[in-house]
């Protein structure tokens, strides 16, 4: 008996491993994981998979933070990790820099008052209409603000639709995305 052609039944040759080797976890997408991370079924869209942007801005519309989350989860219980998202400021004083924002103009949607402490723990003024109570009418002078903000966002093709599995690289889009509308920002007003 002869010996055996190199890479025939042995280990494959030039040091590869073989394509039939169990793979490790998170190494594949299964199709029952399509959706992939931070998604959930979006009420608005036939209960298909689908994220939304939790965003923070200031009067001028410039994003401060980002996050995104699942479709189906309710806008308030983003509200801390959406401040905690937002990066510390040099604002040229003597001290620590400024963290957080000194007021928040929230919709009806964060009335809650887990929302208001959120708010309160963290120092900020928290300026959130109440249900039942206050028109939606004098709260639009602000959110037009977060509107515009979200419509700058979606002419970026890649971030109206969500492509992408991994939610770290659809975060990073986004993060990027709010970096050009900062870089518009800073052409218009200077």
């Amino acid at each position: 008996m002869g010996s055996l052609a190199p890479g025939a039944a042995g280990a494959p040759a030039g040091g590869r491993t073989a394509r039939l080797a169990p793979c490790r976890p998170g190494q594949r997408i299964l199709c029952r994981q399509k959706g992939g991370a931070a998604t959930g079924p979006n009420p608005t869209d036939r209960g298909r998979p689908g994220s939304k942007r939790h965003i923070a801005v200031d009067a001028r519309g410039t994003p401060f933070g980002v996050l995104i989350g699942p479709a189906n989860q309710h806008d308030s219980r983003m509200l801390a990790p959406t401040l905690d998202a937002i990066p510390s400021v040099r604002s040229g004083k003597r001290g620590r820099p400024r963290r957080r924002p000194n007021k928040l103009h929230a919709d009806k949607g964060y009335d809650y008052r887990r929302c208001r402490q959120e708010c309160r723990v963290r120092g900020i003024q928290s300026r959130i209409a109440r249900r039942g109570a206050d028109s939606s009418q004098r709260l639009g002078r602000h959110r037009w603000v977060v509107e515009r903000t979200h419509a700058w966002l979606n002419r970026f093709r890649r971030l109206s639709v969500r492509y992408e599995r991994r939610a770290d690289i659809f975060l990073a889009f986004n993060i990027l995305g709010c970096a050009l509308v900062c870089l518009n920002q800073i052409r218009r007003f200077c």
